[in-house]
């Protein structure tokens, strides 16, 4: 597949958790994702929530959408090396990341192939 891909990641938090979510996604994931927007890996990252409670489908409330350069890119894993460079307490690292995932009810991927 040539040419950027985009993946929308879904998330469901479990009830009460999402402000919790929300920070530890904020601080241990969002900066290395824009640290792979900086050096050119993705082309583009957004977050978004619904603006109104129950608004749409009431199956997620975390969207994050991935751009990444192309295949490659996607099939690329160096989140592992860019989060040992920005978090030297690697441990506490891993257990909030545990822990952000911990409060999700559901999360699923879905890579999107465009059709004009």
């Amino acid at each position: 597949m040539a040419g950027p891909v985009e993946v929308h990641y879904f998330y469901k938090t479990r009830w009460g958790s999402h402000d919790e979510f929300i920070g530890l996604f904020e601080r241990n994931h969002w900066p290395i994702l824009r640290e792979q927007v900086r050096s050119g890996r993705l082309l583009a990252v957004n977050r978004y929530v619904p603006r109104f409670h129950g608004d749409g489908r009431a199956d997620w409330d975390v969207l994050v959408t991935i751009t990444y350069r192309d295949w490659a890119a996607m099939e690329e894993h160096s989140d592992a090396e860019i989060a040992a460079r920005l978090f030297p307490d690697r441990e506490r690292h891993r257990a909030e990341e545990r822990r952000r995932f911990e409060l999700l009810e559901a999360h699923w991927d879905v890579p999107l192939d465009e059709r004009p």
